[in-house]
């Protein structure tokens, strides 16, 4: 009589846990993806431009409704908060910052925003508008 001390037993493979490993992922990149979707900003009334060029991607896109209110990612900042936000991005020198203010807006509330961006120290500052 032979004694077996290992018991032979042919391998085979688990799909349980390999399911539940391709749903983390799958969730884990629709996460990532919904970061990567730029902010859109609201709707406004732009000025027109017959001179108007696609830009890359802003960093940070700032809204000014016509009432004057600024807007950036839906929540709602005084120019002193707008500031802070600015100067908390890091390196605000090399912050891409977009403003898309309404027609309607008045230009001082305009120039505010644009004073508020430069005393943060932001330099790169483009204005969004429609191509005519």
């Amino acid at each position: 009589m032979e004694r077996r001390y290992f018991e032979y037993r042919k391998g085979r493979v688990e799909i349980i846990p390999m399911i539940d490993i391709m749903l983390f992922l799958l969730v884990f990149f629709i996460m990532i993806t919904l970061q990567m979707i730029p902010d859109q900003g609201l709707n406004l009334q732009l000025p027109a431009s017959s001179q108007a060029k696609e830009l890359p991607r802003p960093h940070l896109t700032i809204n000014i409704q016509k009432d004057g209110t600024v807007v950036v990612d839906k929540r709602h900042y005084d120019l002193a908060g707008l500031e802070n936000l600015i100067r908390s991005d890091g390196n605000p020198s090399k912050t891409v910052i977009t403003i898309a203010a309404d027609k309607a807006v008045p230009y001082q509330k305009f120039i505010n925003v644009m004073d508020t961006c430069q005393k943060a120290g932001a330099s790169d500052i483009g204005l969004a508008a429609k191509a005519d």
